[in-house]
């Protein structure tokens, strides 16, 4: 796909038969991720899809892995920890947590778009422990207090 790269997101195929990862169209911000192998997802459950890639990220920068909309609308299908997050260590095979909230099986096939990464930017905070906090209007309301 044509267009200005800022970021070289290197990725290797861990199994012949695997997908490299492809923008669908110019100015997307997902990657699609692809299904290694048939499988099935039983009603009201959860599989950890494989993907057969690895990649490498520099440092400050994750990959989050979310679901794909028409997967969801259609078949009920979305991944359960979204966004799921591959820190720039990891060098193990990326794999996606699928969860069929349908009440039919959901079957996919070798070959399947499952998912989306989005390559996102991040700060690296110095941490600092201290006695004190800024004072705010909210100060420690926690769950709900903003209302409805």
């Amino acid at each position: 796909m044509d267009g200005e790269h800022s970021l070289e997101l290197k990725i290797k195929k861990l199994h012949p038969d695997a997908c490299i990862p492809s923008y669908a169209k110019l100015g997307d911000a997902g990657l699609d991720l692809y299904a290694i192998e048939d499988f099935v997802i039983p009603a009201r459950s959860r599989y950890t899809a494989r993907t057969g890639i690895a990649i490498e990220l520099p440092v400050g920068y994750e990959a989050q892995i979310r679901s794909r909309s028409g997967l969801a609308s259609k078949h009920g299908v979305n991944v359960h920890n979204s966004p799921g997050t591959i820190d720039s260590g990891y060098r193990g095979e990326v794999m996606v947590i699928l969860m069929n909230h349908d009440d039919k099986d959901y079957n996919a096939k070798k070959g399947d778009k499952i998912a989306q990464m989005i390559i996102h930017k991040h700060e690296i905070a110095k941490i600092v422990e201290n006695e004190d906090l800024s004072k705010t209007e909210r100060v420690s309301d926690g769950l709900g207090s903003t209302g409805r």
